[in-house]
């Protein structure tokens, strides 16, 4: 199955860098890196222990992981200089900034899908979204176009969509039919979103050559829904993700 050894896991958890004991990082971030280094980093080392166990999949951990506390350096494509500059004056100061965002890069490293990686019946499946997306897409250019071609792909294969909205993007709520198929063995929506979502990596790759971003289904905690999203890829900067050397270059 697709994920990381759970020990190259916690030994890479181990590794974080840990924020100052004073409050000169918390002042010029807003308060990030704090929150990073508290609930989140905690819940994150909770998700590798219950991964380890057999108790989690990597798709939990690659959600969490999305949802680090961030330091934003943009308002979509516009760039917030004020911030941008602090960002730079943080790093200058304090050199755990840009540790934790290396650490942050080689945490997403992990928990992404690496081709090398894959089964070969993985494998077999992301090869086979890619060449039926170029039919499911054939002439969508845009995320509007693009999210319609999806959902109908959703309903063909039984997945009951709940709720649409557009906040930004083209996100849809929905229920996949399959994710207690092998719960007992492998664990809840592990077919759902351990192999299904293979052929959506086909998806992923086949769209984001066209510039747009599909964000895959992704499980909603506490709840059998699961949503997914279509956009424009976006030019918008946040830390960690944008380590402090990526703002002064820009």
């Amino acid at each position: 199955m697709a994920g990381p050894d759970p020990e190259q896991l916690r030994h890479l958890i181990d590794r974080f860098p840990r924020p100052p004991d004073d409050d000169r990082a918390d002042d010029l971030l807003d308060g990030a890196y704090g929150r990073m280094a508290g609930e989140w980093y905690d819940r994150l080392r909770g998700l590798a222990d219950a991964y380890a166990d057999g108790d989690a999949l990597r798709e939990e951990l690659l959600v969490h992981a999305e949802a680090v506390p961030a330091f934003r350096l943009s308002d979509g494509a516009a760039p917030l200089p004020e911030r941008r500059r602090r960002l730079r004056e943080a790093a200058d100061e304090l050199p755990e900034i840009a540790e934790a965002a290396a650490w942050y890069a080689d945490l997403r490293d992990l928990l992404e899908d690496d081709p090398d990686d894959l089964s070969p019946v993985e494998r077999a499946l992301h090869d086979f979204g890619y060449v039926l997306a170029h039919g499911l897409f054939l002439g969508a250019s845009t995320p509007e176009t693009a999210v319609r071609r999806l959902r109908l792909a959703y309903r063909l294969v039984g997945v009951r969509i709940d709720d649409t909205e557009t906040d930004g993007a083209e996100r849809t709520t929905f229920t996949c039919p399959y994710r207690n198929l092998g719960a007992g063995r492998c664990g809840t929506r592990w077919l759902c979103h351990e192999k299904l979502d293979r052929v959506d990596d086909g998806y992923v790759t086949y769209l984001a050559e066209r510039g747009i971003d599909y964000r895959r289904p992704r499980a909603c905690a506490g709840s059998e829904q699961c949503h997914s999203a279509v956009a424009r890829e976006s030019p918008e900067r946040w830390w960690p993700k944008t380590p402090p050397a990526a703002v002064s270059e820009s």
